[in-house]
């Protein structure tokens, strides 16, 4: 006879999920065991295996769901026509998708590798998939410089997550800057960065053309 699924089977779940990415975060998922895990929970160590086999499997999912969330997230936004806007909407859902999830993202950041290969590959094609939303919305705000310039749309992207990845180590909510005015101050600084490189007046041009002219000269 198959198991009985209880009826709050996905409340317990969601809950342990909770409370297991806060220990691994503050204590280091190396060094968490699951029997202190369970005390922490309240539960048995026999109830946490009851839900996962094993503390990898519990890692990969909660590092899972939560690229699963920001992947929904940043689907869900409206689409429009003015690039701007559509960058800074994506920006602000990713950070929106951020509140209250501190200790996910920073085993999402930080745990990855310590995870099978399999499981890592399909993590990292989540992330993959993120970083191509990111990079389509960061292309339409300047087509023609990325027309031009493809090897800088990967770069870009990867710099607008890099400081979106970040902001949960020193912004407290209800002092400073709010996530959505982050998310625009974001904006800002990648479209003020790629109108310096059009205009051929930023550093990275500068030192790319430093560096011609000192391959050419050894070259003589």
């Amino acid at each position: 006879m198959a198991r009985t699924i209880a009826k709050d089977h996905d409340e317990k779940r969601a809950a342990l999920l909770k409370t297991a990415a806060g220990f691994f975060a503050e204590n280091g998922y190396d060094r968490a065991s699951m029997s202190q895990l369970a005390k922490v929970c309240g539960v048995s160590k026999a109830l946490i295996y009851h839900y996962y086999e094993s503390k990898d499997a519990l890692l990969f999912d909660i590092v899972h769901a939560h690229l699963t969330d920001l992947i929904e997230a940043v689907e869900a936004v409206p689409v429009v026509s003015d690039a701007t806007e559509a960058l800074n909407a994506l920006c602000a859902a990713i950070l929106a998708t951020y509140r209250d999830a501190d200790a996910e993202h920073k085993l999402q950041l930080d745990t990855i590798s310590a995870l099978p290969e399999d499981q890592q590959r399909e993590l990292k094609d989540q992330q993959r998939h993120l970083i191509a939303i990111m990079a389509d919305a960061i292309r339409a705000t300047a087509p023609e410089l990325f027309a031009s310039r493809p090897e800088l749309l990967k770069p870009a992207a990867m710099s607008a997550f890099g400081m979106l990845n970040w902001f949960y180590m020193w912004h407290r909510e209800g002092s400073g800057i709010s996530r959505d005015a982050y998310a625009g101050l974001i904006t800002d600084f990648i479209l003020g960065g790629l109108d310096r490189i059009a205009s051929g007046k930023s550093g990275a041009s500068k030192t790319e053309s430093v560096e011609f002219t000192r391959r050419k000269s050894a070259d003589r």
